[in-house]
């Protein structure tokens, strides 16, 4: 193993306080701060030590492909990390997004000169763990509830929005089709018809809470078709393919199969192509979206998802405990959230304070974690 160096990402929505905190440094930090990135993302790859100097995981991996990545993850995947382990923290919502599967994906890379929509070849589902107390909207909710939560505002213009949810789920993709479509120069008065409604409950609330923000985005209505869910510290979302989701507020651990190919549905100044969202989006509802942690050994949990991108373990280790021994393949990616761990992979052992980082190679060992302490583990998904 060996310490491995994160990157901040500075983006407008993110926390002064959290991973300032996490890393102990000062607080608050000078700008705002939303991901900590650790991976070999090209945007933003993480760096090792050699000879005083860092270098990018991006080039070590390019440079020997088969020492971090090995022969099988490179014929699957390709020479890249297949995912990006992060510390997302919001202070502010993120835009409605989703994101293409694999066959969109490279279907849409191919035909996409201009790098508009599908910037790279991949997918991107994604999976966060509550660090704090989070709020997400994630997934299509019951029509019929949604029906009745802008029902309740009482606005005439609404009411095809409404007819078309009271129509189940066959009926979603045209109440989408109809807020995001809705002329700019209606928007504004359409929000403002909205917010003087005298409906009540958290539907009034959270549309308020948005529009406070984006006073004439149609995304804001868009938001109340979804699960507003608070996750507790531990539990987590899974996002596939065509989910429509935001973040909201708090601190997560994410991991995620490593692509930047986003599709924006609104609470967001960026470009938002309706056509290809509404080709993207699963008009489905999601039964469950909050997922708990399942216990694999004494103090370690995971939490399955069905892809080969990625897997994420989390090991807490309290005192007396015996040391935590992780069979996953390599490479691996350990951050500390809290105490102090030493974690070894037969090849090096480095000890690990919170908000530090180590990352090893494809060569390495089962990891043995031992101290007292939390940590995340990111692997891949192969098995």
């Amino acid at each position: 193993m060996e310490l491995l160096q994160g990157r901040i990402r500075d983006y407008a929505w993110g926390s002064r306080t959290a991973i300032a905190q996490l890393q102990g440094r000062p607080v608050p930090s000078d700008g705002p701060e939303a991901e900590l990135w650790l991976g070999a993302h090209p945007d933003g790859p993480a760096t090792v030590e050699r000879d005083g100097t860092p270098v990018s995981l991006t080039e070590l991996l390019v440079a020997e492909p088969d020492h971090w990545l090995g022969e099988r993850l490179v014929g699957r995947f390709g020479i890249r990390l297949p995912f990006l382990l992060k510390v997302l923290a919001a202070d502010a919502p993120l835009s409605l997004q989703a994101h293409p599967d694999a066959e969109q994906a490279r279907a849409g890379h191919a035909a996409d000169a201009d790098r508009v929509n599908y910037v790279d070849p991949y997918h991107k589902p994604e999976l966060l763990v509550a660090l704090s107390e989070f709020d997400a909207l994630c997934g299509f909710r019951d029509p019929a509830v949604s029906a009745a939560a802008l029902a309740a505002f009482g606005v005439p213009a609404l009411e095809p929005v409404v007819a078309a949810l009271r129509a189940g789920p066959a009926g979603l993709r045209e109440a989408v089709r109809l807020l995001l479509s809705w002329p700019d120069a209606e928007r504004p008065g359409l929000l403002a018809d909205v917010l003087a409604a005298e409906a009540a409950g958290p539907e009034a609330t959270l549309a308020r809470g948005l529009a406070a923000d984006y006073p004439a985005d149609p995304g804001v209505l868009v938001a109340l078709l979804l699960h507003h869910v608070r996750l507790a510290p531990g539990e987590a979302i899974w996002m596939p393919a065509g989910n429509l989701h935001a973040y909201l507020w708090g601190t997560g651990v994410e991991i995620m199969a490593a692509s930047d190919n986003v599709l924006r549905g609104g609470l967001t100044p960026k470009r938002v192509d309706v056509h290809e969202l509404l080709r993207v989006l699963r008009f489905e509802v999601l039964a469950e979206p909050v997922i708990a942690p399942v216990s694999v050994a004494p103090g370690v949990v995971t939490w399955p998802v069905p892809v080969e991108d990625f897997a994420l373990h989390r090991v807490e280790l309290a005192a007396g405990c015996p040391r935590a021994r992780l069979a996953l393949p390599g490479p691996r990616v350990v951050l500390c959230r809290a105490g102090r761990l030493a974690v070894d992979d037969g090849v090096g052992t480095v000890v690990l304070e919170p908000g530090q980082a180590a990352v090893g190679s494809a060569v390495g060992g089962p990891l043995v974690i031992d101290g007292e302490g939390e940590a995340f583990v990111a692997s891949c998904g192969l098995r």
